[in-house]
């Protein structure tokens, strides 16, 4: 058995242009890599350089405020995915709707041709809609944050999400009674 102190984790979050991972690219990508115990290891945040877009392409300013001039100071892509790849590797991958960033991340990886590889995912929205099967309460990350006494001066940007979903992720694991690996396993997915 492996105490949950001494797993590592990856907490992911991504800010895209849209809602289709289809049409829609990865903008920013902000990770937190972990223990079970909270102890923060290591951080990593980069706009990815989309060069070439037209007119409106950013995405929803309005919800995640990125620019353009951002986004030119930013990493190319296949360099990005790089960066992640060798952080998360080892960690089980973690998010807030692990769903969306996931499928963002894999469908600009085949897009790419970089690989992306993931051991989880562990989805921190579904541990605490798990908590709540009547869903009387918001699962929104801020909202989950707000009932732990916690806190980002910094929504929809990917670091900011990214450490607010790592400062609830061990108060989850405590409300599961996860104490070790292999009682985290059956969470994946």
């Amino acid at each position: 058995m492996t105490a949950i102190e001494q797993v590592r984790f990856a907490v992911v979050d991504t800010e895209t242009t849209g809602l289709s991972t289809d049409d829609d690219r990865v903008l920013q990508i902000g990770v937190v890599v972990m223990r079970g115990d909270g102890t923060v290891e290591q951080e990593l945040v980069t706009y990815l350089r989309r060069l070439g877009w037209g007119f409106g392409h950013v995405g929803a300013f309005h919800v995640h405020g990125i620019t353009r001039r951002q986004l030119r100071g930013g990493v190319k892509p296949v360099e990005a995915f790089e960066m992640m790849n060798l952080l998360i590797d080892g960690c089980i991958f973690v998010a807030h709707n692990a769903k969306f960033d996931v499928g963002f991340l894999r469908s600009d990886s085949r897009r790419l041709t970089v690989p992306f590889k993931l051991t989880g995912p562990l989805c921190t929205l579904n541990l605490s809609r798990k908590l709540d099967p009547q869903r009387t309460m918001s699962h929104k990350l801020k909202d989950v944050a707000a009932r732990l006494g916690k806190t980002s001066d910094r929504p929809h940007d990917a670091l900011g999400d990214a450490q607010l979903t790592a400062a609830v992720l061990p108060a989850l694991l405590a409300a599961h009674h996860i104490t070790t690996y292999e009682e985290l396993v059956p969470h994946f997915g």
